[in-house]
């Protein structure tokens, strides 16, 4: 009987998301959600965990090692640490989305010993302290996965070694040389929080 329980925060979806996730209830628990934005679905599935750890992914993220997960929470457990990230790899992506995910890799790497950094595309919570801290801001247009994993202390948050597979769709929708320039800038705005509550057009309805 499936024991792992995964929550779908929907909003919305005209790919046939919801009938793709229940396909896989003979492996899986699945439970489709209503989603929205992806801080306000993040934090519905989060409510409904009873589990000591919460994993957030994107739609897009394909978890290719088949150990991940299990060396991720027994990485957490000896540690004790809050928040554990890996890092991102563009499947069949051109140099130029290598380059990027490769700069945000370090910028993860680095982030261990000074402010945490995780994107939500693999974070992994301690849920006791995910709670603490209040979930992801719901206010948030743009990076709540940052401004979330930033109030972890560096001492308890980590990477996994490996990696997960995402898509370039960001990329191809606006630009490379536009995420960098918001990626920066995110950076610049780290202590103030109003940047982040104002629409960057990062959750612009896909083309």
């Amino acid at each position: 009987m499936p024991v792992t329980t995964v929550f779908i925060a929907d909003a919305g979806s005209t790919d046939g998301t919801q009938q793709i996730a229940l396909s896989f209830a003979d492996r899986l628990r699945v439970e489709v959600i209503p989603g929205g934005l992806p801080s306000v679905g993040r934090n519905a599935g989060a409510r409904l965990a009873k589990t000591p750890y919460v994993l957030f992914i994107d739609a897009d993220i394909e978890l290719e090692d088949p150990t991940l997960i299990r060396r991720a929470i027994a990485k957490m457990n000896r540690r004790q640490l809050h928040c554990l990230t890996t890092h991102i790899w563009c499947k069949e992506g051109s140099w130029r989305d290598q380059a990027l995910y490769l700069g945000n890799n370090i910028v993860q790497f680095v982030s261990q010993f000074g402010q945490p950094f995780s994107t939500g595309m693999f974070m992994l919570f301690d849920k006791a302290k995910f709670d603490e801290l209040g979930g992801f801001h719901e206010q948030a247009l743009y990076a709540e996965d940052y401004l979330l994993s930033k109030k972890v202390s560096p001492r308890r948050f980590s990477l996994v070694n490996g990696g997960i597979l995402t898509t370039n769709r960001r990329f191809q929708k606006m630009g490379h040389a536009h995420i960098v320039a918001m990626f920066l800038k995110a950076a610049l705005n780290s202590f103030n929080e109003r940047y982040f509550l104002r629409d960057h057009k990062y959750w612009q309805p896909e083309a």
